[in-house]
């Protein structure tokens, strides 16, 4: 029975989490704040909706330690060195001023310096959690001030356990100095450990598991390593979550860092919710209601310290005016691992009850408020920039830029036979690609070539990697019908105008991958029926002209057949509205060519093979729609032709070096004179028809 009750508690958690998303998301705020609200409303005190607090709070911590693990990964060791001496330096003069600027105001209200200093040293950390997630939602992790809030955040949670290890003596209660310096000792060695281990021993191993291509046994190695770090940590005296985050930090930079994000986010997701919903279930209302005034007055307190020492620190290190801003409003709120210290406290007797209650509804409000402070910072870093001279604004530091993925590129899904000759033919004309891949293996010996990295290409992050909301194309190379459905699933849904081009084996493949977004699909077997067509008509001695005729036929066939099912699939793509019967070409001016320097009205491409000229691709002069009559032709011009395919075969004659008698080819019939124009005659623009009658 209580099985069954801890079970309908998660029901009415997961269940009035949903509607507080909802709500927030129709706010334009973060998830986690509805998060918070609903451990208010559903905890102690609150309405009692949930009798398992404590199972709620174990399956809170694992939460924890899965969104430090994903935090570590997104950080990267690289990033960790860049940034040493800022988190040095802003790091430890942030605890620091924030303990002294704290301790000071309490021992003005009449504290002790030991309460004073603890009071200060909960107030010092700041939620990682919180700025994370917030940071995340806004696009701002990897932003300068996202990359020095993170740095600050890293320094307070490397600091905990030495706060643990202070609270004791300062509630009086400690042991000796060499019972301090022998933990501390203790958990620099695991460190050291655990850096060695994850960096030198667990690649292979996860290498070995990836070879298998299951991907259970990789979401199990990567849930292992996670949790087995975390455990080790907290045997070692250091908290769980800092565990995870070192475990993180050092798989960063390895190949699998971004399929290993992608698996660990949908336990993470549902592991966090409860995070925040454990932390709303310690606010009891009725402090607020008792005594609001002070709440509001030592929430400002709070904050204002926080806010003021670091955008302080910040610009001490170096960073501008505006990073200096945005980092001090970034770190203006309380840690959810203030809530653990806070606890320590209250055993050894530096909180009272009531001054335990008072910490947490300024803690937890401190918390809801971040977003509205972040918008805050932003507003005030423009009036800041508007009053102070420009030479006041800069720091010492140059900003990095936001590290870029290439964009207009195409992604490339796949690198097997048929990858590798996509990738060959971009590389050659010189257009930007991102190649995924889930074999370690290749991916290993490629990605010193090429731009590569292991993942499955069906998961958000692993796409999101690959920058697809800029992507020009994605080319799904596998056959693997399934993996190919999601993977054009997930990157419709990420980018709706992305050109998708998928591979199939069998034409009965290509209807599913259409009907979730596909706007082409090549069939193995229909290419190869072609291939074994060709052979056959050339043991019996035919002609290459009735040849190519009878595969001209069959690939018209297929298009329509093609065009049918896309159009009655996808009735309002506009890029596909095109008759059955007609295609579209680009093809280069070549010098030499027949066409070569002459205006359009004089090359013949619409009296002699009825194709149409749709725009034109100029390398230096750019990208020219609907071209007038007169507009000249140019050596590697990149002409895109409409037509019928006998039409546009006829017309690639037209773009080859003059070889052939271009004047042989048989006029169209009917000629539309108002097409054509003699060179004595003045050029006007074509008046052409599209398929729905309007002119242009």
């Amino acid at each position: 029975m209580h099985d069954m009750h801890f079970l309908q508690d998660l029901m009415v958690l997961f269940g009035m989490g949903v509607v507080m998303v909802v709500i927030f998301h129709r706010l334009n705020l973060p998830p986690v704040l509805g998060f918070l609200i609903t451990g208010v409303v559903c905890g102690p005190y609150g309405f009692k909706l949930v009798e398992s607090i404590d199972a709620v709070a174990t399956l809170a911590e694992i939460g924890l330690v899965l969104l430090l693990f994903e935090a570590g990964i997104e950080f990267s060791v690289k990033t960790f060195i860049r940034l040493k001496r800022f988190l040095l330096i802003a790091g430890g003069l942030q605890m620091l001023g924030t303990i002294a600027a704290t301790a000071v105001i309490a021992m003005y209200t009449g504290m002790d310096l030991q309460k004073a200093a603890f009071l200060g040293m909960l107030v010092s950390l700041s939620s990682t959690a919180i700025v994370i997630r917030i940071l995340e939602y806004r696009g701002d992790l990897d932003t300068a001030h996202g990359r020095s809030a993170m740095s600050i955040l890293i320094f307070q949670d490397l600091c905990i356990v030495p706060l643990v290890l202070v609270t004791p003596f300062l509630g009086g209660k400690g042991g000796s100095l060499w019972d301090v310096g022998l933990i501390a000792g203790k958990a620099i060695l695991f460190v050291v450990l655990a850096g060695t281990l994850v960096r030198y021993i667990i690649p292979p191993l996860l290498g070995q598991v990836a070879k298998t291509k299951k991907r259970e046994a990789f979401v199990l190695s990567i849930i292992l390593l996670c949790l087995g770090t975390a455990v080790a940590t907290s045997n070692f005296g250091l908290s769980m979550a800092l565990g995870a985050f070192i475990a993180g930090l050092i798989l960063s930079d390895s190949k699998y860092s971004h399929q290993a994000l992608s698996e660990i986010l949908p336990f993470r997701e549902v592991f966090n919710c409860l995070v925040f919903v454990s932390i709303g279930m310690l606010f009891d209302i009725r402090t607020l209601i008792a005594d609001p005034w002070l709440v509001v007055v030592l929430l400002t307190v709070v904050v204002g310290v926080k806010m003021v020492i670091g955008a302080g620190v910040t610009a001490i290190a170096g960073h501008s005016a505006r990073v200096a801003i945005l980092t001090g409003v970034a770190l203006a709120q309380v840690s959810e691992f203030s809530f653990v210290l806070s606890k320590l406290g209250l055993s050894v007797g530096l909180l009272d009850d009531r001054l335990n209650q008072l910490f947490l509804a300024v803690a937890i409000l401190s918390m809801f408020i971040t977003p509205a402070l972040l918008t805050f910072g932003e507003k005030t870093v423009g009036l800041v920039e508007r009053i102070l001279p420009p030479g006041w604004l800069a720091g010492r530091i140059k900003e990095d830029p936001r590290h870029k993925m290439p964009e207009n590129h195409t992604i490339v899904v796949g690198y097997g036979v048929v990858g590798r000759s996509v990738v060959k033919t971009l590389q050659q004309l010189g257009i930007p690609f991102v190649v995924i891949d889930n074999d370690p293996l290749v991916v290993r010996q490629e990605m010193a070539n090429i731009t590569i990295f292991y993942g499955d290409a069906s998961r958000q992050e692993v796409l999101a990697h690959a920058n697809i909301k800029q992507a020009r194309l994605l080319a799904i190379t596998v056959s693997d019908q399934e993996s190919g459905i999601r993977t054009v699933e997930m990157a419709r849904r990420l980018n709706p105008q992305l050109h998708v081009v998928a591979r199939a084996r069998k034409l009965l493949q290509v209807e599913p991958l259409v009907k979730v977004g596909a706007n082409r699909v090549v069939a193995e077997e229909f290419a190869g029926s072609l291939e074994m067509v060709s052979y056959v008509l050339n043991e019996y001695l035919l002609s290459k002209e009735v040849i190519d005729e009878k595969l001209q036929g069959l690939r018209s066939d297929h298009s329509a057949n093609y065009q049918a099912l896309f159009e009655s699939l996808h009735p309002h793509d506009g890029n596909t509205n095109l008759p059955a019967d007609f295609s579209v070409e680009m093809r280069k001016v070549v010098a030499g060519s027949p066409i070569a320097g002459k205006a359009l009205f004089e090359s013949g491409l619409r009296s002699k093979t009825g194709t149409t000229v749709v725009a034109i691709q100029r390398g230096e002069g750019g990208f020219i729609p609907n071209p007038r009559s007169d507009e000249v032709l140019h050596e590697d011009d990149v002409v895109i032709l409409m037509g019928k395919p006998s039409q546009l075969a006829d017309a690639a004659i037209m773009f080859a070096p003059a070889t052939i008698d271009t004047q042989a080819l048989p006029p169209v019939v009917p000629n539309p004179p108002e097409t054509e124009h003699r060179a004595d005659q003045p050029a006007e623009p074509p008046v052409e028809h599209r398929q729905d009658g309007e002119k242009h």
